[in-house]
């Protein structure tokens, strides 16, 4: 059977759990208790602030911010309903401080063009540049992205460059008079000044939050995309499989199931493991090798080198045949 019959296969099988045979499936109850879990853990350990002390605390709000960012992801794909604005409130509030949540929707659905997956200048996720705009950067530069290709250089200055690009895209668009725009943050402002406010009242400072909590959360998603995804021809073999552990499955939701996620972007976070298992050697294959055997093969592998992801062998004035994609070793399952 080749892989496209495997992927109908899959897709078959998703739509009959999702429809027929799981009611919990069909519910979304695991979604709505994922929210009651994240809002519930997030606003407690904020409200027991004082009682149990920063080194408790500070931990468990740094994960909790984290799943909060997955959850955001899970509402912008539809879930847990079918309603685009129901899903939007109950991902509005700025508990990841960083951005509004329809700037974030937006950007990520344009990222889902699957043909345009990793293209510079067409892409909002991706990392590749353009070699026009690569021979423009100094030594300087070429050397903070290579740093950033490390996996610690990506947690370390990764959200830096990212906040710093959202800032300015904002700026630009208040001074260019959008409205939509202006309104959108607007609103986020008006949430997170209220949220600063009541966690002052429970003693947590909105500095010691935004430096200690909401950080070192978006650098634990940069852990997560560090490198999901590669340029490669076949737009099926350009985003990872990561054989992650369950602690990590749950954080992240099941992401690091990426080519499974892009290939069924409306399937639920709880549905990407069991359709991955069910066609797990056509995904293999499909995906060329692409495959990760858990985050600590990152770490291993790119603590100190950085993957190749620099000038983008589809950009205007490269030819693709002499690209040479860097391949992960596929490990079986144990």
């Amino acid at each position: 059977m080749s892989s496209s019959a495997h992927y109908l296969h899959a897709r078959q099988r998703a739509d009959i759990h999702r429809h027929s045979e799981v009611w919990w499936w069909r519910l979304e109850l695991p979604t709505w208790l994922l929210m009651v879990a994240v809002y519930g853990g997030w606003f407690g350990v904020v409200f027991f602030w004082q009682t149990a002390g920063p080194w408790l605390v500070t931990p468990l709000l740094i994960l909790f911010t984290t799943w909060y960012m997955s959850l955001q992801h899970e509402l912008i794909h539809g879930h847990p309903t079918r309603h685009a604005r129901l899903n939007q409130l109950f991902g509005t509030l700025p508990l990841a401080v960083w951005y509004p949540y329809g700037l974030y929707r937006d950007s990520h659905l344009h990222h889902h063009r699957n043909d345009h997956l990793t293209l510079p200048e067409d892409d909002p996720e991706g990392y590749y540049f353009t070699r026009a705009r690569w021979d423009r950067f100094p030594a300087w530069c070429i050397a903070m992205i290579k740093w950033r290709n490390t996996l610690p250089g990506r947690m370390v200055i990764g959200p830096a460059l990212d906040i710093y690009a959202t800032l300015k895209s904002a700026f630009l668009s208040v001074w260019h008079g959008d409205a939509q725009a202006i309104a959108m943050w607007l609103i986020h402002a008006m949430l997170l000044a209220g949220l600063f406010h009541w966690m002052s009242l429970r003693g947590l400072s909105s500095l010691y939050f935004v430096l200690a909590v909401s950080y070192p959360a978006l650098s634990l998603t940069k852990l997560r995309s560090f490198f999901e995804h590669r340029a490669h021809e076949a737009p099926e073999a350009r985003s990872t499989l990561n054989e992650a552990g369950l602690g990590w499955r749950l954080l992240f939701l099941n992401l690091n199931y990426h080519l499974v996620h892009h290939d069924l972007p409306g399937l639920p976070w709880f549905g990407l493991r069991k359709i991955y298992l069910a066609e797990r050697e056509a995904y293999i294959q499909r995906s060329e090798g692409f495959f990760v055997d858990g985050y600590a093969q990152w770490f291993n592998d790119h603590a100190l080198n950085p993957v190749a992801v620099e000038v983008h062998p589809l950009a205007p004035g490269e030819p693709f045949s002499d690209y040479d994609y860097p391949q992960q070793p596929i490990r079986s399952a144990e």
